[in-house]
């Protein structure tokens, strides 16, 4: 029961917090509509400065809905559009704090997962993909995440995977080459074993060939052989964004090294790839796999010791262990060893 005096204070309380949610959702949706490479800078200072003044939490929501909102359409978005909104999202990602860009990135997969499962005719996946595309040229993600959505459009293998394959290998597949080659390699022979088996699905078999072309193409770094293909217009905008980032961590050591199958599962399983995010659903590891490896440690001793610990109140398995550990060493490093399994 909730006594009517505080039930109005509680709604007074969220007409208030509305209000407040829509002014700065009007405030960054003006800065997000005003935004082009000459006033990137400026921006995000006032960007930076709104996150100061309210809560992240509000902040990280009304940002990720007005960049879904203005990216994720039903038309093909301009590839340069795309760029200056992603690299506004990781300024902010290296200058306030990494949750920024770890929440834009489990929202843009979580859709992509989401539309690939629908067949959409639109064509937002591609535009999805773009920002993931862009999050990993402006490194805010690693390029695992890249090589897990391109494994997963290879074990599907139709053509709407065959589109979004040579999308992505076109916005990102060299730098994948240069972080990864060993892995793209795995991928490309992946793509061939599957593009040889289904041959006779396929009515229209140029753009399997173009695939393979185009991958061959990444494997022996020949630029020239990708249409359309210029690296000039992410290098220009990477040189921005070392200018704009405050700290000298603009590179590599601020990517998100999360897999697809983490970001999918975060609600289970928490968010551990974003620092002091708190979880308080079910462990991560089953207890059951850690009692198992406890009590094997234990079976291994004497009675003796096993007696002179029930002595001494280790009352449990882990306290067991160490205890049986430390009075069975032969020296301190193999106590040292012992203890980190």
């Amino acid at each position: 029961y909730v006594p009517p005096q505080i039930r109005k204070a509680q709604e007074v309380v969220d007409d208030k917090k509305r209000e407040e949610l829509g002014r700065l959702k009007k405030m960054v949706n003006g800065l997000i509509n005003r935004l082009s490479e000459p006033n990137l800078s400026s921006i995000s200072g006032q960007m930076e400065e709104l996150y100061m003044a309210n809560s992240r939490k509000d902040m990280n929501d009304t940002l990720t809905d007005i960049l879904m909102s203005a990216c994720v359409t039903a038309v093909a978005m301009p590839a340069r559009l795309m760029m200056e909104h992603v690299l506004l999202v990781s300024i902010l990602h290296h200058n306030v704090g990494i949750e920024v860009g770890a929440h834009f990135l489990e929202a843009v997969v979580k859709k992509f997962d989401e539309l690939c499962k629908s067949d959409a005719e639109g064509k937002e996946c591609e535009n999805l993909l773009a920002l993931i595309a862009h999050l990993y040229n402006f490194h805010v993600v690693h390029c695992l995440l890249i090589f897990d959505i391109l494994k997963k459009l290879v074990s599907t293998f139709t053509e709407k995977e065959i589109e979004l394959i040579l999308f992505l290998l076109k916005n990102v597949g060299f730098s994948l080459r240069k972080d990864d080659a060993l892995a793209l390699k795995e991928l490309i022979t992946e793509a061939q074993r599957r593009a040889s088996t289904a041959e006779k699905k396929f009515q229209d078999q140029t753009r399997v060939r173009f695939m393979l072309e185009t991958m061959l193409a990444l494997r022996n770094n020949d630029m020239r052989k990708i249409p359309g293909y210029d690296p000039e217009p992410v290098e220009r905008l990477r040189k921005l964004q070392r200018a704009l980032v405050h700290s000298s961590g603009s590179g590599k050591d601020t990517q998100l090294r999360v897999s697809l199958e983490s970001l999918l599962s975060a609600d289970q399983v928490g968010r551990w790839w974003i620092v002091g995010s708190s979880w308080s659903g079910a462990p991560m590891i089953s207890d059951t796999k850690s009692q198992a490896q406890q009590k094997l440690h234990v079976g291994k001793v004497s009675s003796k010791i096993m007696e002179l610990a029930r002595k001494l109140r280790m009352n449990t398995d882990i306290r067991r262990s160490i205890f049986c550990v430390l009075m069975t060493s032969e020296d301190f490093m193999d106590a040292f060893e012992k203890l980190l399994k």
